[in-house]
């Protein structure tokens, strides 16, 4: 594909954040692009004329799905690169159908959530979250003794539970290695062989549930893992256990982690939960062991240019006859996010 011509079809007000002025220059040098048209409806005279001269589409959050009906308007259409993770909102069985190659910046995009779920498993163990919430009503810590408040607080040799080894999943693995703690990993996909390779340790779900000091989740959101974390799971967790996710909020039942929350033992870091958002009144909001954040943990702000230049990248390969280094394969859809 020589000197492709590239059209931006995302929500409002992205491109910008997603390609800066290093990752232009870069995508201007190898394509014909019009960087100021974001395409965010496929549908206007507008759309149909940009998609009737498109070699290639650079997409992100808020990109209509590629029906049967845009694909007719795009006849040279031969590649989809996603400034993003999931694939699945836009990318539809008609692009499969039609060969064209797709790729996407989840490698990238897992960075800042393994970065925070890192954070996480630290400052939890260290007990961050209650201490801080009883210092911030009393107004002084003179005279408190601390670890007679939280036993067991501490990061060495707690066992850390990684619950999926996607993207996120191996990447936390690694980010975690050079502390000493023992991480162990659940994942009906890997074997003992490869778990050694990553250094961890492979253990049923329920082991992995029962015997960690914290939890953390990394699995994608399918039938088969709605509610893989529930009420009897909960149970089994230890007395002061956190459980982390930053995945998807349907692999937790929220109802059944309230009442665990509420009873006094276990912890909690969510990023994502269902419903999303939660109810004004849920008690986690307020709750001392708890950490509520609102999907922040992936990219926002500065680590959004990291996904545009991985894009260009993957234009650029193809503008040189080359293979794309981030594929999305139709038959791995099944069992990632």
């Amino acid at each position: 594909m020589t000197r492709p011509t590239v059209v931006l079809a995302m929500r409002r007000g992205l491109a910008a954040r997603l390609l800066d002025d290093d990752a232009l220059e870069r995508l201007r040098a190898v394509a014909d692009v019009d960087s100021a048209v974001v395409l965010d409806d496929l549908s206007t005279a507008d759309a149909l004329q940009r998609l009737a001269k498109a070699d290639v589409l650079l997409t992100g959050w808020g990109c209509p799905p590629l029906t049967e009906s845009v694909l007719a308007s795009a006849p040279r259409l031969r590649a989809v690169a996603h400034a993003a993770g999931s694939v699945k909102h836009h990318i539809t069985d008609a692009v499969w159908r039609r060969g064209i190659q797709v790729s996407s910046a989840a490698s990238v995009n897992a960075v800042p959530v393994a970065e925070f779920t890192v954070a996480a498993v630290l400052l939890t163990n260290k007990r961050v979250l209650p201490i801080a919430a009883a210092y911030r009503r009393t107004r002084s810590g003179t005279g408190r003794d601390w670890e007679a408040e939280h036993p067991g607080m501490g990061n060495y040799r707690k066992r850390v539970g990684i619950v999926g080894a996607s993207r996120i999943g191996r990447l936390v693995i690694e980010l975690l290695r050079p502390f000493e703690l023992e991480l162990v990993l659940s994942d009906p996909y890997v074997d003992p062989a490869e778990a050694a390779r990553l250094g961890v340790q492979l253990v049923e779900l329920d082991e992995l549930v029962a015997t960690s000091d914290v939890v953390t989740l990394h699995a994608p959101d399918l039938p088969e893992t709605r509610h893989l974390i529930d009420a009897r799971r909960l149970g089994l967790m230890r007395p002061g256990a956190t459980l982390i996710n930053t995945a998807r909020g349907a692999l937790v039942d929220t109802d059944a982690l309230t009442t665990a929350v509420l009873a006094g033992g276990l912890h909690a870091v969510l990023d994502v939960t269902s419903p999303e958002v939660l109810p004004a009144d849920s008690p986690l909001y307020d709750h001392d062991n708890v950490l509520l954040t609102p999907h922040i943990a992936g990219s926002l702000g500065t680590e959004l240019a990291r996904m545009g230049a991985l894009a260009v990248d993957e234009i650029t390969r193809l503008a040189a006859g080359e293979p794309l280094a981030h594929p999305v394969l139709e038959e791995h859809l099944g069992r990632t996010a």
